[in-house]
This record gives C-alpha cells, structure tokens and sequence, in this order.
C-alpha cells in the first residue's frame, strides 16, 4: 500500500482518517499533531503568531484560529475528543528579538491545549534551531530532527 505524502505549508491545517506521512518545517512557529488513539484520525497544524486580534481575515496563520479549525476538522471527521493527544513541535528564537515570538506561541498552544482538556504527550520547543517533522497519521508518531542554520553570505569583489 502507497502512503499518501504531504507538506504542510505555514498558515494551513491538515486533518486525515487515511494514512498519511505529513512533513512541514518549523522555526519560531508552532506545529501541533492531534492523534485520535481509537478511531486513527490525525490531524497538523503550522502557526506563525500566537493571537488573532480580531480584525482582518480569521487565518490558520495565528495560533488560537489555527488550534480552533484543528480542533473542529478533527471532529468533523470523527475524531473524539476524549481520545485525542497533542504532540507540540517548533517555536525557536531563530532571530534574536525582544518579541519572543516562538515562546508565546507555544505558551498559546499549550493554553488552549489545557482549556480543551486534550493531554500533550510529547513536546519539542524553544532554543535556537529550526526543525523539521513528519507526522505519521496511521500511527500517531512524529520524527523530528534539527535544521542548522545557514548563512549565505555575500562578499563584494
């Protein structure tokens, strides 16, 4: 049998009942994997920031709209909330800011986990690398490694 494959660009949510190797990349943004344990149904997001504010387009890009349209696509597949774990990967501090962007939008993600009483059994965030993920929707599992950072750097001649 031939596995679907799939990348998850930023800004965008996956949900699958059939299997699926799904792999984005992450740096300072947050990717959270659902895993309904019974029924086999997973499903990925990739967020950028942490909060919508309310104006403008309600987007995947920030995370409390992201985890919501996970959470909905989840059920509307047949996914049961009760038997759903979270697996958290991302938010680095690739640039040096003040903003600490990936910090809070883990922090997000992790409230919004808590509040929907959904348990997190596997995390991976913070330093200072990029890392890249493939969820097994099948299995529920995640591969992860780190990306180092590269410089193209320019010299003038």
């Amino acid at each position: 049998m031939q596995i679907e494959k799939y990348y998850l660009y930023p800004s965008n949510i996956f949900v699958s009942v059939e299997p699926c190797l799904i792999t984005t990349v992450l740096g300072s943004c947050i990717s959270i994997c659902l895993f309904d344990i019974k029924k086999k149904i997973g499903g990925i997001n990739h967020f950028m920031l942490p909060l919508w504010n309310g104006e403008g387009l309600a987007s995947a890009k920030y995370g409390n709209v992201a985890m919501e349209k996970l959470l909905a696509e989840m059920k509307r597949k047949g996914a049961n909330a009760d038997n759903i774990e979270a697996k958290m990967f991302g938010g680095a501090n690739l640039v040096n800011l003040t903003m600490n962007v990936g910090e809070r939008n883990a922090e997000t993600a992790k409230r919004i986990l808590n509040n929907e009483n959904i348990k997190l059994v596997a995390e991976s965030t913070g330093g200072v690398q990029g890392r890249k993920i493939i969820f097994d929707t099948t299995t529920g599992s995640v591969h992860m490694r780190y990306i180092q950072q590269t410089h193209n750097l320019r010299h003038k001649i």
